[in-house]
């Protein structure tokens, strides 16, 4: 079951995207014709636009994205290279709208998955007005951060940058001081310019709000891409698969974490069932790659893949605020982070 959003009220300022690529027209380009119209809806003092984080493997950056837009669209865990998906999230204020992508951490590919994660994640950095840079407080800035930010500096067509101090909160003032001059040291060992160095803490809450003005004010002006009260695109399947995902993730070895992946078998609301007493019905498979992994995450007597299934339920009945009967199965595709098959049945 996929959520389709409402149809925009008639006098809403600001048509969305969908509705403004609505019609035909046959002297103009598709390209030309939504231009045009996007030049139309453009409130004069309204801005818009996207921002995408990126940083290494459990820099905050899924921390962050939920703590701007004020809701759990994407999971956070302190297990490495957790987010696989480019995660939409809306920020919606009287005079702007800031789309912030949360995109998989760069990193060292080993199999076909991680090759595909990185493309994903390059191809996204030309599509943002501003790019994020996550530099957590806690670590000391080290080659991959380097790296990363030099890849950014190679683009042809280059956003602003605004560096992210993350996770302030874990570190003492000294520290935090010391972070911000390694920062500006960065900029000019690779001859970047970062338009603002923003230190902040998504969990704390610290900053957050200054960070979104920060962001906000990179911004061209432009139209309202999404209707006001939405905060993701996102298809609720995907969301509770996630929800899933990050609930089996909790506690499992450190080998696991990267063979796991979630598919919604069926999903709908149960029939028969009082308007006032709504059960959503999920069936989902949790994905390993090998046998030995299959019983980890069952667990002794199933103790594990219970506790998965009790923690799930809570995190999707508080997402969609209806009552959840969850059916787990874990099944086993063998080595699928490198087979395409896979990987294009799991959606990456």
């Amino acid at each position: 079951m996929t959520e389709t959003p409402d149809e925009p009220a008639e006098d809403l300022p600001t048509p969305s995207l969908a509705d403004l690529m609505a019609g035909e027209e046959d002297d103009l380009s598709d390209a030309d014709y939504v231009a045009s119209r996007v030049a139309e809806a453009t409130r004069p003092g309204f801005h818009s636009g996207f921002v995408c984080f990126v940083g290494r493997p459990n820099a905050g950056k899924s921390t962050l994205t939920n703590a701007l837009v004020g809701a759990r669209i994407a999971i956070a865990t302190d297990k490495p290279e957790t987010t696989r998906h480019v995660i939409r999230g809306v920020v919606s204020t009287e005079d702007a709208q800031l789309v912030v992508i949360d995109t998989p951490g760069l990193h060292k590919p080993r199999t076909l998955l991680g090759e595909r994660l990185n493309d994903l994640v390059r191809g996204t950095w030309s599509e943002v007005d501003v790019i994020g840079v996550c530099l957590p407080c806690n670590q000391r800035i080290g080659p991959g951060d380097t790296f990363l930010v030099r890849q950014i500096a190679e683009l042809g067509h280059r956003p602003a940058l605004v560096a992210v101090a993350t996770k302030s909160d874990l570190v003492s003032d000294s520290r935090l001081m010391e972070h911000l001059a390694s920062i500006t040291a960065l900029e000019d060992e690779l001859g970047v310019h970062f338009e603002h160095i923003v230190p902040c803490s998504a969990v704390a809450g610290e900053q957050v709000d200054e960070l979104r003005e920060t962001l906000i004010s990179l911004l061209p002006e432009g139209p309202a891409y999404y209707p006001e009260g939405e905060i993701t695109e996102e298809p609720t399947e995907t969301l509770v698969a996630e929800l899933i995902r990050e609930a089996a993730l909790d506690g499992v070895r450190e080998e696991l974490p990267h063979s796991i992946a979630v598919e919604i078998v069926e999903m709908g609301e149960r029939p028969d069932r009082p308007a006032d007493r709504p059960l959503l019905d999920v069936v989902a498979s949790l994905i390993v790659e090998r046998e030995s992994q299959k019983g980890i995450m069952i667990g002794h007597k199933g103790a594990h893949i219970k506790q998965v299934g009790t923690d799930a339920r809570a995190q999707i009945t508080a997402l969609l605020g209806t009552p959840v009967h969850l059916d787990l199965q874990v099944k086993v595709l063998k080595d699928w982070q490198s087979d395409p098959k896979y990987l294009n049945r799991l959606g990456f």
